[in-house]
């Protein structure tokens, strides 16, 4: 199966730490955040990928290779000019296509969520599209879902929540999509969550899976050192394949 990585940031949120280091070679632990991204992906059966480069490509690039060290195939793709998550995706759109899902996973997310889990929910809903979701108040997206987990509205960055979602669901930067998705990906730079998620909601079988691992967004210096620490005190865990804990399904 194909996952692309999306890498192609300035990180400029982190200010000097990635004045000059792309921000998924931010070490954490003994490891370039990427290299946990990659590593976990490949766990779940996913060992064909692409990561996008923009930002001193040259620092991935050489540090990864081919990617044969770590048992899979790894492909880039320079965008000379950025593409947004969604344009990323259409970019490639002859390396995705096939009669599987793909993954899309945001290169500044740490985690060790369940992929496989959340792949045969994917299959059993027969969705176009799983949205990887926590709970969480204030963030860049609201998800709203019905009982049977499908996304009925995506609103991103709204300036206010409706009063209905006292807990909302947000948009945790993995999902699931099957190959047809990216024939709805208009040309151009565009957004995942705002020119199709927030679009497409409440017309096509798009459903949520609940985070059930560990996830953070490395989204400014505060966040680095939570991750950083959440590795050096074992509150991250590396995903196995042989470890027991795999969750059957995680119902919304």
């Amino acid at each position: 199966m194909k996952a692309i990585v999306l890498c192609a940031g300035y990180g400029t949120r982190l200010g000097s730490l990635t004045r000059e280091v792309p921000k998924p070679m931010l070490g954490i632990g003994d490891s370039p955040l990427l290299e946990h991204t990659l590593r976990h992906i490949a766990e779940h059966g996913f060992r064909e990928m692409v990561v996008n480069l923009h930002f001193q490509a040259e620092q991935i690039s050489s540090y990864f290779g081919d990617g044969s060290r770590f048992g899979i195939r790894l492909h880039y793709v320079y965008e000379p000019e950025l593409l947004g998550t969604a344009g990323a995706v259409k970019n490639i759109a002859s390396f995705l296509r096939g009669s599987e899902p793909f993954l899309v996973h945001y290169g500044d997310i740490l985690t060790n969520q369940d992929f496989t889990a959340m792949l045969a929910h994917h299959r059993e809903r027969r969705a176009l599209a799983t949205l990887l979701l926590h709970q969480r108040q204030k963030s860049n997206s609201v998800v709203h879902l019905d009982y049977q987990g499908r996304v009925l509205a995506f609103w991103e960055r709204p300036s206010e929540v409706p009063l209905e979602i006292s807990k909302p669901y947000v948009f945790s930067g993995v999902c699931l999509c099957e190959p047809e998705f990216i024939d709805r990906i208009p040309e151009g730079p565009c957004d995942l969550p705002r020119d199709l998620f927030s679009q497409m909601a409440a017309g096509a079988p798009i459903y949520g899976y609940a985070l059930t691992g560990y996830r953070c967004a490395i989204d400014s210096p505060q966040r680095l050192e939570e991750a950083r620490q959440a590795v050096a005190d074992g509150k991250f865990q590396p995903y196995r394949r042989s470890q027991d804990h795999v969750a059957a399904s995680a119902r919304i």
